[in-house]
C-alpha cells in the first residue's frame, strides 16, 4: 500500500505539520469540518487502528493527547472531539476536532479554509506543544 498519509509521512506530499515523533505525525486536515481540525496518523501504514502493534497503538494515543492539549490551548472550544472512522483512507488515523456542542461533529459539512490559514494555525498549535 501507499496511502496519501504514507506519502505525507515520506515527504512525497506536503502537509501543514504540527508535530511528529518516532511513531506518529500530526497535521492539519485540508478538508476540515471545523477550524483546528487535526489528523494524527501512525507512521506505520495499517488500515484498521486496532491492528496496530500495541507499542505503536499506545504511543499513538499518548501523542494524540499531547496534540489535543495543544489544540485546546490554541482554539477556544468546550472540548476536543476524537473520532476514528477509517473509511475514506486505508491508513489508520485519529480526527481531533474542536467543538462546543454535539452538532459540531458533522463530517458531511466541510468548511473552506485557505492554505495560509492552515499554515498559520499549524504553527500556532505546534507552538503550544
Amino acid at each position: 500500500m501507499n496511502s496519501v498519509f504514507s506519502r505525507i509521512i515520506n515527504k512525497e506530499l506536503p502537509c501543514y505539520l504540527i508535530s511528529e515523533n518516532k511513531f506518529a505525525i500530526s497535521f492539519m486536515d485540508i478538508n476540515p469540518i471545523a477550524i483546528g481540525h487535526v489528523l494524527v496518523v501512525p507512521k506505520v501504514e495499517v488500515d484498521y487502528i486496532f491492528d496496530l502493534d500495541p507499542d505503536v497503538y499506545h504511543n499513538l494515543w499518548d501523542f494524540t493527547k499531547k496534540v489535543s492539549c495543544a489544540l485546546q490551548k490554541t482554539i477556544s472550544c468546550e472540548r476536543i472531539s476524537i473520532s476514528v472512522i477509517g473509511l475514506d483512507v486505508p491508513h489508520a488515523h485519529v480526527h481531533l476536532v474542536p467543538i462546543n456542542n454535539i452538532s459540531d461533529v458533522d463530517f458531511s459539512n466541510k468548511i473552506k479554509i485557505t492554505p495560509i490559514q492552515l499554515e498559520k494555525l499549524a504553527k500556532k498549535i505546534s507552538s503550544n506543544i
